[in-house]
């Protein structure tokens, strides 16, 4: 068996064992849910949204919002291929990008994803960060589509903090988990350099969703 060979087993092993941890995981968790009006009443008229959520919550909020086809951004970093298949499986599409690097492509491809009617998720912090810091692709895309901007955040009872740039949240067993979203932002720059002006609208955006996350 050659390189290439082994190295697909593995991923494909590894991302299968990943899927279905976070389901026996998220299995036990308790999840209450607040704040999500816009987003029933977004969903029910047919209205795509582009979430918003920190690198460091991703684990959480991907076992909520599993099985709801939303298409999420994986970066294209060593263990991208994993995530995005773990992603898959847990009921997303996917598209393989950045928005830092290499962003122009990944933003047109994006905007047409939000186009065509799919609910998009973006970590502006991700893959390397700091930590909460603001990358501007998702106003970009907000801009070129029309959508609105909603940031999702989540509270954790109990939970692992991994020692990464991030603190990678993993809620432990039965934690109660606190999900809320800000109120629905839309971008009204005329152009895409003009959004730029705009990223401050997603750091508003995140100081509601996790102040209502703590409630």
């Amino acid at each position: 068996m050659g390189a290439d060979a082994r190295a697909e087993r593995r991923i494909e092993w590894l991302s299968r064992l990943g899927a279905l941890l976070v389901r026996a995981l998220g299995w036990t968790w308790r999840v209450r849910v607040s704040y999500d009006a816009d987003v029933r009443r977004l969903r029910a008229e047919g209205k795509p949204i582009v979430f918003m959520i920190w690198h460091g919550q991703m684990l959480p909020l991907l076992y909520h919002h599993r099985n709801e086809h939303v298409t999420v951004l994986i970066s294209e970093h060593a263990d991208g291929e994993i995530i995005a298949r773990i992603a898959t499986r847990l009921g997303y599409q996917t598209v393989r990008g950045s928005t830092s690097r290499g962003a122009a492509r990944a933003l047109l491809g994006l905007a047409r994803v939000v186009g065509e009617g799919h609910d998009l998720a973006i970590t502006p912090d991700g893959p390397r960060g700091p930590a909460k810091s603001l990358a501007p692709g998702p106003v970009i895309v907000a801009q070129r589509s029309g959508a609105p901007l909603i940031a999702a955040a989540v509270s954790v009872s109990r939970a692992w903090h991994l020692k990464s740039w991030d603190q990678f949240v993993i809620p432990k067993p039965f934690a109660r988990l606190q999900v809320a979203y800000s109120s629905p932002t839309m971008v009204t720059a005329n152009d895409a350099r003009d959004a730029l002006t705009e990223v401050e609208k997603m750091r508003e955006a995140f100081d509601v969703a996790e102040r209502r996350a703590r409630e």
